[in-house]
């Protein structure tokens, strides 16, 4: 691939680019005036012609010979039009990108961008006489993020240039006396042409042409024509899981890291392509009859070499690979999760027939919830990128598969529990008896590895519930919270399930997810406080039917059993604080007038959510040791991120915005705000709030259990305190003042509330 410079895509005039396209298009429309004139001028008269003998036959063929070459003149010049139109168009929309990057986004963030060659760029913040030059931790990711998407500019530039050049270079290979029949309708065109062309190569493609190939297809993966035709090009499903398999375990024997890194691209970037393929909403030609062919192939093993193991993987192995990357549609998606999951619940060693002792996750390159071996953690993690397919997932009645993926009829077999069939798949998963694969690990007799991997499935299980729960894809950096009345009645489920303390504690490794959910829907935790009263402030105003009803003691069970564990514990907690501030600020009227009934009432609720955690959280100290808050005090520290963008919490579609600390591996929280107050001033409250919080930091310590659990509760109410010390400093309201002192008496009342109540769960 041709190496750009960033001053090379910034600084190239593509006028004259813009020009050849103009000259071209004249070119071809000349040439098919000519074409045209020969059809209907020389080759009319010669067919009309009274000619006789040898040299009628000879000079008729001539003419027509020559008239094609007319044809094919102008199907070339067309080919290399389109070429360079596409590419023109391309070029100038990221050139315009690249400008707003420098020209506008870089100066709002005080920074500068520098050229290094090879396609790389480094940024610096410019001294400025007086300036401390320190940065905060938000400044540097926003700054490193701004040159990352530059270099990707780049990237994308230099992809587009290198196809141009193959696809121009393909012209007139075969003849060149003779026009070529090597043209090409648009550039996609012929990237999908190259992409297939290395395709099959498979594993002899060279690392050069194998990064040549994740880059084509990088950046098509949403492109519904190279899609459709890259899957189909590779020759059906059976040979798109060939493909993949082979360049799998190419990757997965020996110590090659670079190669193994394009596996892994290529791992994402065929999960992202077959979602888009499989999608009739957004691609009318989409693969419509592929998902009962993979069904059908989900169970036969596909030997991947000619000389290969006994046990070769099945279908659903490598397809499950493939799918844990891409949005997928219901229709196409849920058939499969269900057929892979009945086919567990049928014989839970079913897939362990494959297992081999060599090689490094063998089918999940990525190595992200397990070798590969059992696809049900795939499935779950396609449903963990589909919102909309993990809702009908969690919510439909299931459909019962026979083994080669045909529809069977009647009630699909779960299992039972205490003799009662099981009739949903959460029931499913969280059943106690559930039997998983036998560890889905590289190998066989490395028992921390089989511990871990009993935690795949649950932690997988997460992600599906968080996409049905918050309407986005569980790892989505810049997710919008969409709740209704499905999602809502999932997460209902999950409250109920969840606030079962020994489920949680069996199922740990998902209280990040649970943490999250919970933070998507505090405000309805808030309402069922209020015993979910019509008549309550947090009782919703409109849309109630995205709104679930949890009840009082649902909802305590739901905290309680949440603020066990750490993750989730900080999720909650930082989400009832961001709540709390964005109620306080919604009592405030247009001329300044505060409805302190309702304001008490936000405090008190806030602190009785805070004193719940927090009881918790000393309960889990007690029982566990300082070990325990150790982990507590580090699953805080890994948000401590959130600190630092202060005034750029993000207010949209009624949620705050919590971005990733990618440093810590933290996902995107979205968290339900009240947003009457506008939304400038509330995100600058809630900066501030944070900042108080950092101050703080709602750690603790203690050399024994019992400092370590007084420490507990007096971060605890720092922390609940905070959405109240900002709404009173903003109106002036005294602490000795008899509103003041109402709300704090609101404040500790609700604090000893929540922290009672749960000491009383723990002891019954």
């Amino acid at each position: 691939m041709a190496s750009l410079t960033f001053m090379d895509v910034a600084q190239v005039d593509l006028g004259k680019l813009g020009t050849a396209v103009s000259d071209w298009k004249k070119t071809v429309d000349n040439l098919q005036k000519l074409a045209k004139s020969a059809d209907s001028g020389m080759v009319a008269k010669s067919e009309s012609a009274r000619w006789a003998g040898e040299n009628a036959t000879v000079t008729r063929e001539f003419i027509k010979k020559t008239a094609k070459q007319f044809d094919d003149a102008h199907a070339e010049a067309k080919s290399i039009w389109t070429l360079l139109d596409d590419a023109h168009t391309e070029l100038v929309a990221i050139q315009k990108s690249m400008k707003t990057a420098v020209d506008v986004d870089a100066p709002n963030l005080g920074v500068r961008i520098e050229d290094i060659g090879g396609g790389a760029v480094r940024w610096y913040f410019p001294h400025i006489r007086g300036d401390s030059d320190e940065r905060t931790q938000n400044q540097l990711d926003a700054a490193q993020e701004l040159a990352d998407r530059i270099t990707g500019l780049i990237a994308h530039a230099a992809e587009i240039d290198a196809n141009m050049a193959r696809a121009l270079g393909r012209t007139n290979k075969n003849d060149p006396n003779d026009f070529s029949s090597n043209n090409y309708a648009s550039l996609d065109d012929a990237e999908k042409d190259r992409a297939l062309e290395l395709a099959r190569l498979g594993r002899k493609m060279n690392d050069k042409q194998f990064a040549e190939f994740n880059s084509i297809m990088k950046y098509n993966t949403k492109d519904p024509e190279f899609a459709d035709a890259f899957y189909t090009g590779l020759g059906g499903p059976k040979q798109a899981l060939e493909f993949f398999g082979q360049m799998s375990i190419d990757s997965a024997h020996g110590d090659n890291k670079a190669r193994l890194e394009l596996t892994k691209e290529l791992q994402r970037n065929m999960g992202l392509t077959l979602a888009t393929a499989t999608d009739p909403d957004h691609n009318p030609g989409y693969l419509k009859d592929w998902g009962a062919q993979f069904r059908k192939l989900g169970t036969q093993q596909i030997p991947l070499e000619k000389y290969g193991r006994d046990s070769p993987p099945f279908g659903y192995q490598l397809l499950g690979g493939i799918m844990r990357y891409g949005n997928y549609d219901p229709k196409f998606l849920n058939p499969i999760a269900e057929h892979v999951i009945q086919l567990q619940q049928k014989d839970p060693i079913l897939f362990a027939h494959s297992k081999s002792e060599f090689g490094t996750n063998l089918y999940n390159p990525s190595g992200k919830e397990g070798a590969g071996f059992d696809p049900v953690p795939g499935v779950l993690e396609a449903l963990g990128h589909s919102p909309e397919a993990a809702k009908q997932f969690f919510t439909a009645e299931p459909t019962a598969y026979n083994e080669d993926g045909s529809v069977k009829g009647g009630a699909a077999d779960l299992g039972k529990v205490k003799n009662e069939a099981i009739t949903n798949y959460l029931d499913y998963f969280t059943n106690e008896d559930y039997k998983g694969f036998p560890g889905d690990i590289n190998g066989h007799f490395n028992p921390d590895a089989i511990q871990k991997a009993t935690n795949y499935v649950p932690d997988a299980l997460g992600h599906a519930l968080e996409a049905a729960t918050l309407g986005h894809a569980y790892d989505d950096p810049t997710p919008k919270l969409v709740r209704d009345e499905d999602s809502e009645a999932i997460m209902k489920s999950v409250v109920e399930k969840y606030g079962d303390a020994d489920l949680l504690d069996r199922q740990e490794v998902l209280s990040d997810s649970l943490g999250r959910m919970g933070a998507g829907y505090v405000d309805d935790i808030n309402w069922a406080l209020n015993d979910n009263d019509s008549t309550s402030m947090f009782a919703p105003q409109r849309d109630p039917a995205d709104h679930a009803e949890f009840g009082r003691d649902g909802a305590r069970n739901f905290l309680n059993a949440l603020g066990r564990h750490p993750d989730a514990y900080a999720e909650l907690s930082n989400a009832e604080k961001i709540y709390t501030t964005s109620v306080l600020d919604a009592q405030v009227g247009d001329n300044g007038t505060i409805n302190q009934a309702h304001a008490r009432e936000a405090v008190r609720t806030g602190g009785e959510v805070q004193g719940m955690l927090d009881e918790s959280r000393a309960d889990q100290v007690k029982a566990d040791g300082l070990a325990k808050d150790e982990a507590y005090n580090k699953a805080l520290e890994k948000r401590a991120g959130w600190i630092e963008f202060g005034t750029g919490v993000g207010i949209a579609a009624g949620a705050a915005f919590l971005p990733p600390v990618a440093a810590a591996g933290v996902a995107a929280t979205l968290i339900p705000v009240i947003t009457d107050a506008g939304t400038g001033a509330l995100e600058q409250h809630l900066g501030n709030v944070i900042g108080d919080w950092s101050e703080s930091k709602q750690q603790d310590s203690g050399d024994d259990v019992l400092k370590q659990r007084l420490a507990i509760y007096d971060a605890g109410e720092a922390t609940s305190e905070a959405p109240m010390r900002e709404f009173m400093k903003l109106h002036g309201i005294e602490r000795d003042s008899e509103f003041g002192g109402d709300l704090e008496e609101a404040l500790n009342s609700g604090y000893d509330k929540g922290s009672n109540r749960a000491a009383h769960m723990a002891k019954s």
